[in-house]
């Protein structure tokens, strides 16, 4: 529960794409790979750190006083059964988090859907409107409102988050792939710089956790207090730091 980022595999795709774009530069083969590998490396030692450092915060406050410990029981041994093993595995570990992410992902993509295509006036659709409202609190943050309601809509899955901003940025009806050149281009078009680039991946590494992981952590702790706290500790931390960063790097780097 004590937990400030989230180093899952559904970041890293947007995370990679983000370092390659905008912070190698020009550096390929050999020296672009270990500088990229470096930068991810430092996230993800900034994302433990922030770990640490809530999970001290919240020792000292809304979980003071209540007992932590661990146990362990050790049940008796025996022969393994390989088939039984296959079939649990398949249907504790495999069927029931797909149905959870079915469950979250059909509403999000018919929610998309609906946003992208449904008009309000002339060429303005719900998503522009969304994107719209976003966008004064997410320039304070270093991004735009593309990439807010992009993080806002990708809450079944990371991996989408991508393809959700381009359909936004190109204002189209339908998710979209667009890589390499193009896809620099496509975001530079639409304003973003390195602060804009640094300000995601930050984001990516602190905000909410994906729809599947709110829903095994309700299943599992039973409590909807600590489901909301699981997903408002990362969000507002992930908040603070891209704030701080934003007014940091505008003071000292002023356009």
């Amino acid at each position: 529960m004590e937990q400030s980022c989230r180093l899952d595999g559904g970041a890293f795709p947007t995370m990679l794409s983000i370092i390659t774009l905008f912070l190698i530069g020009g550096a390929g083969g050999l020296t672009g790979s270990l500088l990229g590998a470096c930068i991810l490396v430092a996230l993800i030692v900034l994302g433990v750190l922030m770990t640490f450092l809530v999970s001290r915060l919240l020792s000292a406050t809304i979980l003071k006083g209540v007992p932590s410990s661990f146990t362990l029981e050790m049940p008796p041994y025996r022969r393994p059964q390989i088939l039984k093993v296959i079939v649990r595995s398949i249907v504790d570990r495999t069927l029931k988090v797909l149905g959870r992410a079915v469950i979250s992902a059909a509403p999000a993509g018919l929610l998309i859907w609906v946003l992208a295509n449904v008009p309000l006036s002339g060429q303005t659709t719900l998503l522009t409107a969304l994107t719209g409202f976003l966008d004064p609190f997410a320039r304070r943050l270093g991004m735009d409102g593309c990439i807010l309601t992009g993080f806002l809509l990708g809450l079944p899955a990371n991996e989408i988050v991508v393809p959700i901003i381009i359909m936004t940025y190109m204002a189209r009806g339908s998710l979209l792939e667009v890589e390499g050149v193009q896809l620099m281009q496509l975001f530079t078009a639409n304003g973003w710089t390195w602060i804009t680039a640094v300000s995601t991946l930050l984001f990516s590494l602190m905000h909410w956790p994906c729809a599947t992981t709110l829903l095994t952590i309700r299943k599992e702790s039973g409590s909807l207090k600590w489901t909301l706290l699981s997903f408002l500790v990362p969000t507002v931390c992930g908040i603070i730091l891209c704030f701080l960063f934003t007014t940091a790097a505008r003071f000292l780097f002023p356009a």
